[in-house]
Parts: structure tokens; C-alpha cells; sequence
């Protein structure tokens, strides 16, 4: 049975590149199976690992390529695995965060869906990393296909001896557990994420202890990526070297970006980092341009939670570095196109009401927060605003940024800066007026 679903992608540009790899077979309906994966090269590294490999030179070949965290933080992968103690006599975990919840992401379910034997080898080779012999995928609960997918897969990589007891005749036991989580964007956060793995409400925990020193049921832990995971297979393959070859020099190797919004060719690609936003949005080979050739008004270049861009301003590289220069973030690499048409303070009601929908209401800020700037934003999308409410919404902004124990107050004030920031006159034309400024096609219910 394929699990083939119909979301764009560049595999064939990456099928034809020496440099690109986590598409390389993405399109293949039958990649999902193990035997597909193995007859293109699957589990090789895995093997080469094990047998031939030290945990430490394991690390340090990933700490040497430079992967950094593919969920958003963009945190260096092997420098994480360092922070495991060496002598610690309790269990190591290591949990695949498959928990994609970023509006405008969705990356980790293609791999899941079309390409779940990468995760799987990938989780793996962390886990032999930190000294695990048990690890965790704790995926989205509303993500069907992918969860029938790596279940089925974990199935096949047990009856092909890729996991359980003596693996490859070398004495490792390794074990890997599916589970399901309930649909809460705070369980994207890894603390939140091992709290419901521990069957506790998905609240975040405070810092320090750090997972990796005390993390899932108070034991050392690593948590990363689905895309961090799958790409580790290519490093151990082809070396750090190689790795470091792509991208640019403090953010090399390529990353899978998610384009939507008004673009005539949405969908998931590949690319090296720091390639151009302006070439990803009008390109032929990608986004094609926007919809129905309007202007373009505006970009969130790294998920909803990322400050926004104007079109002066996607001139700059697709890479952690380059973006923090011109003030936004790379994110997990949702890349999100408005036209001109688009209400800007519409976008961002229908932001905020995501994010107090989602708050998990442990820090007062941001619980109490992001309903306020719901209100006050409801009210100047409908034209009830009053002289001084931008003012008041950058008054709440400032106190929930920074004052939360997870990142969820940030990302849902941080766009609504932006935007004030970078449009200030359209939040004031609703104001004074009762109305937008410009065309919207769009009501909010």
C-alpha cells in the first residue's frame, strides 16, 4: 500500500544534485517500505555506526557538520548530545519531537508519511550517540497517515533486525516506541512534549534542570527534530566534510521549507541554506511567483511565530544568520506569502486567536496576554477600535515577551510587532476609519 499524498515537491531537482539528499527518493510511492529503503542505501550508516563506529566519534561527526536543530531553535545537534552525562547511572533516553504544530509547516509529515525509514535510522544513530536503548517518536495525534506509516515501519525495521535485541550481531539492544499525542501546539516545546509523554498535562517545565541532565521520567534525554534525525544517516554516509560543503559556513547543509500562502506553486522544497528568499517565492522551479501576479505585501519567512518581512527587505538568504540580520528568524522554514490584497490586521487576528487557543494557560502572561490582544484586535478588524489601542497592543506585547517559561508568549507577539512595526499606518486607517485600507477578500468568523 502506498501512503502517497499530494503535496509538491522538488525531488526530482534533488534526485539530479550530488549536494541535496533528504528528497533524493521522496517521490518514489514506495520509499515508505523498507526494502525500497534498504535498495537505496537505507541503513547503511545505521550499520557502519554500530559496528564500526564509537559512540563519541558518532557525536562528533554530527557536532563537526554543523547540523544544527531543525523544530526552530536551530540549536547545534551534536553540541546537545555532548550535554548527556557521562556518568549518570540512569537510563538515557531519546525522543523524536514529530509533534509538527507550526502554522504553515509541514515538512515532518512528508518524511513520516513518504520517507519514515530516515527517521527511524537516523533516531537510531542518536540513540547509540547518547548510549539509549529506548527511544520514543511522540508524533501529532491528528496525523493518520504519517502514524500508520511509521508504525508500520518500525514494524519492518524489527522483522529486518535494524532494531531490537543484539542489532547486527553486536550486542546493542535497541527499542523505539510510537505514541500519539493529543493535538496541543504547547507539545511542540520538548519539556511540554515529556510531560505528555509522561501522561501529565503538556505544560512546559522550568529551566534548569535541562532535559538533557533530567528529562523524561526525571532521567537524562534528548529531543530533537524529525528532519534533525533524518538527516543524520547522510552525515555518518558521507562525512562531515561533505556536510559542511553545503549551505554556508555557520549554517550549512540543505533544510526542507514550507511554502504557502499567495503562491501559484506551493508546496515542500529543498533547499541549501542561505539560498535567496526572493528567488524561493519567484522562481519558476519553486514558488513561480504570487498568485494571480498581484504585488507582494509581505513575508513571514520561518512559521507564524517569526517577525515579518516586506518585499524591500527578501533580498537576504534563506539561513539563521542572514535572517536575524534583517530582524526575523529562520524558524522551522514555513516560508508564508501575503499579496496586496491582504488585511494585515485580519492576518494577525487570525494569528492571535491561534496562539490564546493554544496557550496552556501555566504562565500568567501569556494566558491573560493573548486574550487581551485578542479583544483589542477583534475589536480594530471590525471596525470598533479607539484611539490608543495600537499603543495598548504594544503595551501588552512588551509584557509577555520575554516573560514566559516556553517560548509561546514570543511567538505569538512577535509577528503582531512586526506587523505594527512594519504597518503601522494600516492598524490606524481601522482605527480612525472602521475599516481596512485595503482589498480583502476574507471575513473573519
Amino acid at each position: 500500500m502506498s501512503f502517497y499524498s499530494p503535496v509538491r515537491t522538488n525531488a526530482q531537482e534533488v534526485a539530479a544534485s550530488d549536494r541535496l539528499h533528504l528528497f533524493k527518493y521522496v517521490e518514489d510511492p514506495e520509499q515508505h517500505t523498507v526494502a525500497t529503503y534498504e535498495a537505496h542505501g537505507g541503513y547503511v550508516a545505521w550499520k557502519k555506526a554500530l559496528t564500526t563506529m564509537q559512540p563519541e566519534e558518532v557525536a562528533l561527526e554530527v557536532k563537526t557538520a554543523g547540523l544544527r536543530g531543525r523544530g526552530g531553535a536551530g540549536f547545534p545537534t551534536g553540541m546537545k548530545w555532548g550535554f548527556i552525562p557521562k556518568g549518570s547511572p540512569k537510563p538515557k533516553y531519546l525522543v523524536c519531537n514529530a509533534d509538527e504544530s507550526e502554522p504553515g509547516t509541514c515538512k515532518d509529515r512528508v518524511i513520516m508519511e513518504r520517507d519514515p525509514h530516515a527517521m527511524i535510522e537516523g533516531m537510531a544513530i542518536g540513540a547509540f550517540a547518547i548510549g539509549c536503548h529506548l527511544m520514543f517518536v511522540y508524533i501529532r495525534g491528528e496525523f493518520g497517515e504519517p502514524i500508520r506509516s511509521v508504525r508500520r515501519a518500525v514494524k519492518e525495521a524489527y522483522e529486518r533486525g535494524h532494531l531490537g535485541k543484539n542489532i547486527y550481531g553486536s550486542g546493542y539492544d535497541l527499542d523505539m516506541i510510537v505514541h500519539t499525542g493529543g493535538g496541543a501546539y504547547i507539545c511542540g516545546e520538548e519539556t511540554a512534549l515529556l510531560n505528555s509523554l509522561e501522561g501529565k498535562r503538556g505544560q512546559s517545565r522550568i529551566r534548569p534542570p535541562f532535559p538533557a541532565i533530567e528529562g523524561l521520567y526525571a532521567s537524562p534525554t534528548i529531543v530533537n527534530n524529525v528532519e534533525t534525525l533524518a538527516t543524520v544517516p547522510h552525515i555518518i554516509n558521507r562525512g562531515a566534510e561533505w556536510y559542511k560543503s553545503l549551505g554556508k559556513e555557520k549554517s550549512p547543509g540543505s533544510k526542507i521549507f514550507s511554502l504557502s500562502g499567495h503562491v501559484k506553486q506551493p508546496g515542500n522544497y529543498e533547499l541549501e541554506l542561505g539560498h535567496s528568499l526572493k528567488d524561493f517565492i519567484y522562481n519558476p522551479k519553486y514558488g513561480g511567483g504570487i498568485l494571480g501576479d498581484k504585488a507582494l505585501k509581505g513575508v513571514i519567512p520561518g512559521g507564524s511565530s517569526t517577525p515579518f518581512l516586506t518585499p524591500d527587505m527578501i533580498e537576504v538568504g534563506l539561513d539563521y544568520e542572514s535572517l536575524t540580520e534583517v530582524g526575523s528568524m529562520l524558524g522551522s522554514g514555513a516560508v508564508i506569502v501575503f499579496n496586496e490584497d491582504t488585511c494585515i490586521v485580519w492576518a494577525l487576528l487570525k494569528l492571535i486567536h491561534f496562539y490564546r487557543h493554544e496557550s496552556c494557560g501555566k504562565c500568567t502572561p501569556c494566558r491573560e496576554g493573548t486574550g487581551w490582544l485578542e479583544q483589542l484586535i477583534r475589536a480594530i478588524e471590525q471596525g470598533r477600535g479607539r484611539p490608543g489601542d495600537v499603543e495598548k497592543i504594544e503595551s501588552v506585547c512588551g509584557n509577555i515577551l520575554g516573560r514566559t517559561i516556553c517560548p509561546l508568549g514570543d511567538a505569538a507577539v512577535m509577528p503582531i510587532q512586526s506587523s505594527i512595526r512594519l504597518w503601522r499606518d494600516e492598524w490606524q486607517y481601522h482605527i480612525d476609519h472602521g475599516k481596512c485600507m485595503v482589498k480583502t477578500h476574507f471575513e473573519f468568523k
